[in-house]
Parts: structure tokens; sequence; C-alpha cells
């Protein structure tokens, strides 16, 4: 379970509060208008802004003086941080060894991942020579490569078309189900939530509000959110 207890994150003269929680293996998705807070939550998890305030619990364990590396945690950014001058192999590798000194079992490992996003005989290439959505499935595959138990996406595939972004979001759905994940996503976009995510929390007025079944929440939003969808 991912526990926010009375958290507070500070960010200049930007403060975002939290205080609820999701089991493990939910998808959640993290709805709100930019600059609400959506990718400061994300970033306070991962360890990348400091807890101002309260304590930020995975299982038993409490996060907030782990430093990123340590915590159980891979993300997805939108623009994938994939290095042009290595080739898609090395770059998955990166998520196992910085060093990209692997062992067979490593590098076995990162063979069926590879497969597994559909990128087999991809190995050689670099991103430079990809589809967008190629380079998005680069990024997952070192993301699961890391064996970790909590995934945050910052909208990796926010440049994609509606149907790509669609593929994505279900290989992402597979894969989290597969390994047993629990999934933060930023989203500005509702359809996603509503496909990918069975719980939302929306982040307005420097509150990230406790999750919601999404269908509901959608279905009967809340004046501030219905502000923001514009309906």
């Amino acid at each position: 379970m991912l526990a926010f207890e009375d958290v507070h994150v500070a960010q200049g003269s930007f403060t975002l509060s939290a205080d609820w929680n999701v089991e493990r293996g939910a998808k959640v998705a993290l709805i709100g208008g930019s600059g609400a807070g959506k990718s400061t939550l994300l970033s306070a998890v991962a360890g990348f802004l400091p807890v101002a305030k309260g304590k930020l619990r995975w299982e038993t364990r409490a996060l907030n003086d782990l430093e990123p590396a340590a915590r159980p945690v891979t993300m997805l950014f939108q623009d994938h941080n994939l290095f042009g001058h290595l080739t898609v192999t090395q770059n998955v590798a990166l998520g196992v060894s910085p060093s990209l000194k692997l062992n067979a079992a490593q590098e076995t490992r990162i063979a069926q991942v590879l497969e597994r996003v559909g990128l087999d005989g991809y190995g050689a290439r670099r991103p430079a020579g990809l589809s967008g959505g190629q380079q998005s499935r680069v990024a997952l595959a070192r993301a699961m490569v890391r064996d970790r138990a909590l995934w945050l996406l910052d909208e990796p595939f926010a440049a994609l078309g509606p149907g790509l972004r669609q593929e994505m979001l279900a290989l992402v759905s597979q894969m989290a189900d597969a390994a047993g994940a629990t999934v933060l996503m930023v989203t500005h976009d509702p359809d996603d939530a509503m496909r990918f995510a069975d719980q939302t929390v929306f982040v307005a007025d420097g509150i990230a509000r406790a999750p919601v079944p999404t269908k509901a929440l959608l279905a009967d939003p809340p004046d501030a959110l219905r502000a923001y969808l514009g309906t």
C-alpha cells in the first residue's frame, strides 16, 4: 500500500497536501489543471522533492528520508530520457546497470522485456531511427527491467496521437497487472483516465483529493473539476 499521511510538499510558494492511500496493484489517475500539483506529487513519491510535513509510506516502510534510487519506484517521463548515442538495448540496460556491464542473466532479461513490448529485433537501433511510439516502448522496457513495485507515469504518451496513446496505455496496464505493480498516472485527458484507471485523484487548490472510482467521478464531477473539464 502507498500511503500519504498528512503529507505536505512545498515547491517555492506552492504547497500541495495529500492524506489518503491506495492499495497495492491499483491503477490511479491524477487529473487537474496545469500547475495544480500533479507532477509535484509524483516528484515527492520519487524522492525528487522533499516532504515538508507528514509521512510518505510504502507498505510499512517510510520513504521520506530515502534517496530516489533506494525507493521502490520507477518513473516514465514525457520526453522518455533516451540517450541518442546508445542503442535500444543499451538504453534499456541503464535500468539495470548504469555502467552497462551486464551478466548473461541480465542480458537475457532485457531481450525478454524488449520482446514483450514489441521491440524484438530492435536492440541494435538508436532512438533517432525509431518512431515516437517505439521510443515510448523503449522507455517502458527500461522501467520494467528495474523490477520496482511502484510505477509513476508523468504523461509519457502525451505527444502521441489518440490511437497510439490508447495502445501504449493498454500495454502499460497489461505489464503492470503482470508485475503486480501500483501505478500513478498524471493525465490531462479524462478519456485516458477512464480507460486506464479504476480510481482517480483530482488535484486542485493545493490539495490532491482522495482517490474515488473514476467512472463515478467523471459522471458527476465536483464543481472545480467540472470547470476544468469545461462541462
